[in-house]
């Protein structure tokens, strides 16, 4: 058997209850994939992408309708090296990828105020533009379980708002374009087990651009989840994911008259 197809049948068995049952279950609740939808795939590189992108593989080759997927990677800038690692692992998973290249970074870098906003902006309007040109009707985006709990935390905390990261979103600018998040309910650490159960080797593509202070933000509201967790209460990111369904509006501020 092709290492790929132990890699695809380790996500079906080995990490049926961690992986392939959470992603099926997020599918079904919120409606993320419908008959004859065509899927832009985002790959940045790292382990989410790759790992959405062969969970995607798989329930369209073994799923209950029709769907066309299109694997993309933004390449905003990265060097050689990092091109050859992301084409490599594609290869190695049997995915059919296409890059496109950007000056994503030689933009950003020139903005001194906002690199990362203005890089992030255009990044969205890129993907957006070009999974469009591809005659995409959504974007499917890696994003897992602690990317949404660190986002709500991250907006509690630095800027005084009760925000989420969605499964689905319709696009503002993009009016044909839904942006989805099928690993929205599986957590980084059975990811990470997933790559070194498989003996997988994702690079992390570190920013050029100087973004210190809000690695470190993120980083921070990472320790102190992990905190409240052994410290307090095993559930508390799970929890707090479930605060967002259940939001009591006659208790807040705003209603005040």
């Amino acid at each position: 058997m092709e290492e790929y197809r132990i890699i695809e049948k380790s996500i079906i068995k080995k990490f049926r209850k961690t992986i392939w049952s959470k992603f099926i279950k997020t599918i079904k609740k919120y409606n993320l994939i419908e008959e004859n939808d065509k899927i832009a795939v985002c790959i940045s590189g790292g382990k989410d992408g790759f790992l959405l992108a062969k969970c995607l593989d798989e329930l369209k080759r073994h799923g209950i309708f029709k769907f066309d997927l299109v694997f993309i990677t933004l390449n905003p800038g990265y060097n050689e090296e990092n091109i050859k690692s992301i084409k490599k692992n594609a290869n190695l998973l049997n995915i059919k990828l296409k890059i496109i290249d950007t000056e994503i970074f030689k933009i950003a870098k020139k903005h001194k105020k906002s690199p990362c906003y203005l890089c992030s902006k255009i990044r969205r309007g890129t993907l957006y533009s070009e999974a469009e040109k591809l005659g995409c009707n959504k974007i499917a985006l890696g994003h897992h379980f602690n990317d949404v709990i660190e986002t709500i935390m991250m907006n509690i905390t630095f800027n005084g708002t009760f925000s989420s990261m969605l499964p689905i979103i319709k696009s503002d600018n993009f009016e044909n374009i839904k942006l989805i998040r099928p690993l929205y309910n599986i957590e980084e650490n059975d990811i990470i087990k997933w790559v070194n159960y498989n003996k997988l080797n994702f690079k992390n593509y570190e920013c050029p651009i100087d973004n210190k202070k809000n690695i470190s933000s993120r980083n921070k509201t990472k320790k102190t989840i992990e905190y409240l967790k052994n410290n307090y209460y095993k559930d508390f990111d799970k929890n707090l994911l479930k605060a967002t369904e259940n939001i009591n509006q006659e208790t807040l501020l705003n209603k005040i008259n």
